[in-house]
């Protein structure tokens, strides 16, 4: 089964939608070893199918808009963070320690952009707080990767051995992961069928009027959420005021959404009132670390019934990882995927963060696969996602056939640029935006006005007939805007 068709049924969707969409293929985009651009073009085409679905729906039409997917737009939101400038600046994708080191047995791959990580990974290695890069790698070559992965998590911090293939194919980890679906959907209540109120003209906007209580960081759950604010939603972002978000993240992520602060442990009430009148609520933090605040899909369906409750995480909720923290370049490195990417001198990376964005997509086409059901037999609903679980389908091969229309339904058209561009390179750390990446890109970018200055953007990649074609709502500073619905 190749890429879109079977990410289409993992999402529960009616095979026969798929010959609604067509796609351009480019096959010099996101150029890896691992069919990376075949699962960019999954992701973001069943997410406009789900998209276009819901507004057919909504708008009571027999036939659903055309869905077109173009491998150089998905290429181009797929690197959205690299390709962002505020006022002509580009923002700093990774800090000095955040990145592959080698250790006396292997390498490892750690991630320390925020300062309370980058503080207990330094007391991990019993460094102090000053301690440059220089003396973090004369650390680790004298510790073994396993050792540095253990102590590292231990403190709180996050560093993960480069594995390859087959030793995490050995890891209890991946045979958690492997006994569960690529999208996990469940039905948590018994509430009567959802109505929707009438679409206004102008695009079609199928999450038109739906309220989104957003409790996600990087990069996952803010993609899909800044998905469903394109789409429509009214998308509130909720930060602890102690856990201040990167700027430049922000800015790539916090288009279609509001920001505010809320702590949860002093305000508990302001957050009952947003749970009342929210559809869906997303989380993105660490499995468990929400429970303590009733936000489990149970808990919450016990208070709001009907609510769509999605949840992404890096290692899934269940197997011994099935707590700890993770992001994209954490999990590449645990899973093989830099491994498969790297040569024999070091591990490499994928061309983008291809686990983080495409999560993003098919769970954002997950909520709106779940709208969609409920407007027919009602039920609270739960989606679950992991970054650990998407990697796997990779490495499986995603889309392994998927070529000029062999999914069936799916029309394509193939354009062939650059042949062999770039075949099987590796990137290690990739900061930039390189002239590769740029070819072909400029059609995909715009530049606009926002309370953060001058902003050029990769505009979204979801497409379908009377869609919209950007934001209607640029982002602005983080934790700006009141805690409450429009």
């Amino acid at each position: 089964m190749t890429g879109i068709k079977y990410a289409w049924s993992e999402l529960g969707g009616d095979p026969a939608l798929l010959a609604r969409v067509s796609t351009v293929v480019r096959e010099d985009t996101l150029p890896a070893r691992l069919p990376v651009r075949e699962l960019a073009r999954a992701c973001v085409g069943v997410c406009a199918l789900a998209a276009a679905e819901l507004g057919a729906r909504r708008a009571g039409s027999a036939r659903m808009p055309g869905v077109r997917v173009d491998d150089a737009a998905v290429a181009a939101a797929f690197l959205s963070e690299r390709h962002l400038l505020i006022d002509g600046r580009a923002p700093v994708a990774f800090t000095p320690l955040s990145r592959f080191w080698r250790t006396a047995d292997g390498w490892v791959r750690t991630h320390a952009n925020y300062p309370h990580h980058r503080e207990r990974l330094l007391r991990a290695l019993t460094l102090p707080e000053d301690a440059a890069p220089a003396a973090v790698g004369a650390s680790l070559t004298q510790r073994s990767a396993l050792d540095v992965e253990d102590a590292v998590y231990a403190a709180g911090g996050l560093a993960v051995a480069s594995r390859t293939p087959e030793e995490w194919a050995a890891h209890e980890q991946a045979a958690a992961l492997a006994a569960r679906p690529l999208v996990e959907r469940g039905r948590v209540d018994g509430a009567r069928a959802r109505t929707f109120a009438p679409l206004e003209d102008g695009p079609l906007l199928p999450a038109s009027g739906l309220r989104v209580l957003d409790l996600t960081r990087v990069l996952a759950g803010p993609v899909a959420t800044r998905t469903l604010g394109l789409l429509g939603a009214d998308v509130l972002r909720i930060d602890a005021p102690q856990l201040p978000e990167l700027p430049d993240q922000h800015a790539d992520t916090g288009f279609g959404k509001r920001s505010a602060l809320l702590d949860l442990t002093a305000d508990r009430r302001t957050f009952e009132e947003l749970l009342a009148a929210a559809d869906v609520v997303v989380t993105g933090y660490r499995p468990g670390a929400l429970d303590r605040f009733g936000l489990s899909p149970e808990a919450l369906a016990e208070r709001r019934p009907g609510l769509v409750v999605a949840q992404v995480s890096a290692w899934g909720a269940y197997g011994p990882w099935g707590e700890r923290r993770g992001f994209d370049s954490l999990v590449q490195a645990a899973t093989g995927i830099a491994a498969v990417e790297g040569s024999s001198e070091r591990p490499g990376a994928l061309p983008a963060q291809a686990l983080d964005h495409g999560t993003g997509y098919l769970l954002a086409a997950a909520v709106l696969r779940a709208l969609t059901e409920q407007s027919h037999d009602g039920g609270g609903r739960s989606v679950r996602l992991a970054l650990a679980r998407t990697a796997a389908w990779l490495t499986d091969g995603a889309g392994a056939g998927e070529g000029e229309g062999e999914d069936e339904g799916v029309r394509s058209v193939g354009v062939r640029m650059d042949q062999g561009a770039g075949k099987g390179m590796t990137k290690s750390e990739a900061p930039g935006v390189s002239a590769g990446e740029r070819h072909g890109a400029e059609p995909r970018l715009r530049e606009a006005g926002s309370p953060l200055g001058r902003l050029r953007h990769a505009l979204p990649p979801v497409s379908f007939d009377g869609g919209p074609g950007d934001w209607a709502r640029p982002p602005g500073p983080w934790g700006a805007d009141p805690a409450r619905w429009l």
